[in-house]
Order: C-alpha cells, then sequence, then structure tokens
C-alpha cells in the first residue's frame, strides 16, 4: 500500500500517449485506437530526471498503450539511468517478440492487465479477442525472462472472480498479482458508473484477497490498492505527508505519491484526472523541479488538508475498507464545486 506519501515506493507515473488498440469500457483517461497524440520525448525525459532528483524512485509508465509510444525505449533507459525501478503497464495484445525487445533489459517489471475470467475481460476490454490474444502472448512473456505481473481491475460483482484470477496468474509464472478498484473517470464515467464497487464488493474483495494471500503465501504475490483504515489507525503517515516540518525543503516524493504526468503534460498529485486545483503544472512549458518547487510552497499546504480530511471521513465511516485515492480525489472535486458555487 502507498498514500500520497510513499514511505518505500514513490511513483513517478507517466502516461505519454493515449493511443491505444483497444477501447476499453474503464478506460480513466479514455484512449483509443483513434487518438495519435503523444508527449514529446525531451521534456518527459527531462521530467524523469527531475522526479529522480525529488525523490521519486518508481518510473511507471502506463497509457494508452505505452507499447504504441515511439519513445519508450528512450523513456525506460533514462528511468534506469536515473536509478529508478521500471514498470510499464499494457493490456498484453501487442507483446510480440519486437516490442519485448524494446522491453528485454529495459523494463524491471511488466503489468499486463486481467479483468477478470475470459468473458469478464473481453467485455471491460471492448473485444472478444482481448482474452485469447493477451493469453497467446504469455509465452513470449515468460521466454524473454522479464518479471510480470496481473493487474486487475475490481467492478462491482467481480470478486468472486479473484480467486479465478489468482490461479491463472500462478499458473502463468506471474510474480505478482494486484488488484485496484475501478473508478468512473474518463469513459468509465460514461459507460461503467454504476460497476465502480461499493463499500460492500470491496470488503468483501479484501476478505477474499487477504484469503488467497495466505493461500499462495511465498508463490504469488497479492497487492491491492484498497486500505483497511484499521490497519492504519494510529500511524496515519503511510497516508499523510503531515510529518514534514519543512515541505519546502522536502523532496516532492516525500509528500505526494503517486506523481502523475498526463497525456497532454499535465502533472497532478495520485491519480489521473485530478482536481486542477491541485496540479503542478504542465511539463511541456515549465521544467518539473520549477513547478514542484512552486507547488511546495503555494499548494502543498492546501493538499495537505485536503488528505487530513479524507482521512477523518474515512475514519467515521460504516465500514473500515476504501479506495484511499478515489476518496481523496472525490473530495477534491467537491471542494472545486463548492468554490466555483461561490
Amino acid at each position: 500500500m502507498s498514500g500520497p506519501t510513499g514511505e518505500t515506493y514513490r511513483i513517478f507515473q507517466v502516461h505519454p500517449t493515449l493511443r491505444c488498440n483497444l477501447k476499453c469500457l474503464h478506460c480513466y483517461s479514455s484512449s483509443g485506437p483513434e487518438e495519435r497524440g503523444a508527449l514529446p520525448a525531451a521534456p518527459l525525459l527531462a521530467s524523469v530526471r527531475a522526479a529522480a532528483a525529488e525523490g521519486y524512485n518508481v518510473l511507471s509508465v502506463s497509457g494508452g498503450e505505452p507499447l504504441l509510444y515511439p519513445a519508450l525505449a528512450e523513456l525506460l533507459e533514462e528511468g534506469r539511468e536515473s536509478g529508478m525501478v521500471t514498470m510499464v503497464a499494457s493490456n498484453g495484445m501487442l507483446l510480440d517478440e519486437r516490442r519485448l525487445a524494446v522491453l528485454k533489459g529495459r523494463a524491471d517489471l511488466l503489468a499486463i492487465s486481467l479483468d477478470g475470467v475470459p468473458a469478464s475481460h473481453d467485455r471491460i476490454r471492448g473485444s472478444e479477442r482481448a482474452f485469447p490474444r493477451m493469453e497467446a502472448r504469455l509465452a513470449g512473456v515468460r521466454e524473454s525472462r522479464i518479471p510480470f505481473a496481473f493487474l486487475c481491475t475490481l467492478a462491482q460483482g467481480n470478486a468472486h472472480e479473484l480467486e479465478w484470477i489468482a490461479e491463472f496468474a500462478l499458473r502463468q509464472g506471474a510474480a505478482l498479482l494486484q488488484v485496484h478498484p475501478l473508478e468512473a473517470v474518463g469513459r468509465a464515467h460514461r459507460l461503467l458508473a454504476d460497476e465502480e464497487p461499493d463499500d460492500m464488493e470491496m470488503a468483501v474483495a479484501w476478505l477474499e484477497l487477504q484469503r488467497l494471500q495466505a493461500l499462495y503465501a511465498g508463490r504469488l504475490r497479492i497487492h491491492t490498492d484498497l486500505v483497511d483504515f484499521e490497519q492504519v489507525r494510529g500511524h496515519p503517515a503511510s497516508l499523510l505527508a503531515e510529518g514534514c516540518r519543512d515541505a519546502g525543503g522536502a523532496p516532492l516524493g516525500e509528500l505526494v505519491s503517486p506523481l502523475v504526468v498526463e497525456a497532454d503534460g499535465t502533472v497532478v498529485p495520485l491519480q489521473y484526472g485530478f482536481a486542477r486545483a491541485h496540479a503542478l503544472g504542465c511539463i511541456t512549458r515549465e521544467p518539473l523541479e520549477e513547478m514542484a518547487a512552486r507547488w511546495k510552497a503555494e499548494r502543498y499546504p492546501a493538499f495537505a488538508a485536503l488528505c487530513r480530511r479524507t482521512y477523518e471521513r474515512m475514519g467515521a465511516a460504516a465500514l473500515p475498507i476504501a479506495n484511499w485515492y478515489r476518496l481523496v480525489a472525490q473530495d477534491a472535486e467537491h471542494d472545486m464545486t463548492v468554490a466555483a458555487a461561490v
């Protein structure tokens, strides 16, 4: 688990393109085959170097489909040269020998999307070829010896599929299964708003994942982005950065993680589409190190106060299991709505 302050993994997450071979129903960035835009390489590579200097130790590349980003090799090389662990998230369908060669020696972990049993996966991916094509690529992934994981989206009503997903991940030789709850942003806001998991679904999923962690201990690591408030009560530093007395002098990586670069270059805390009132700026207009210094001086106090309010709200909820990132984003959106109405 990581919150706004990453205690171990401080993640710099970049989305260099909206281009994708799929048009998934739950896509937070509304990516698709018709998209052609991509971030220019120069400011993106510079932002990686600046992020490393600000204490970020993980470069996570997502999309769109990052395998379609022309400068992916250079981006990953910059991350590794800057001392960062490099990760690439892919839908898995395009992982042929040529593209695996781009990742080999450059990506420390390849995260492949797996959103349920084959029928569920194909439905949410908007293609009946999504699962069989991805599955057919896994032999080549294993032969490449690139460590890989499966990334699963938890939706309303699919917690019962987690056991099948874990068994599949184990059979295929994955090192990790990561489960992230669906969030009704981007295309999902229009098409899957009623499938964002409610508190009960998240609680059921949490208990199931605890069982699966015990069942597959030593054979498959299982991680969830859900937070159990009872586990963080009493040491909120895992979610909050309030312990930093001198925010201006602290590395940005100690104050907020993940830090996200969206496909247009906008830099925001925590997740794609986060309220613009808390944005740092745009990497195509200003170096990351300059916007980071200004954000720490001018906007960090409001961000820290936002996280504190969300923390207190989570503690008052009927069930202790929550999607921390989504709760903070919702509170930030509420603040903007209130400010606009005044």
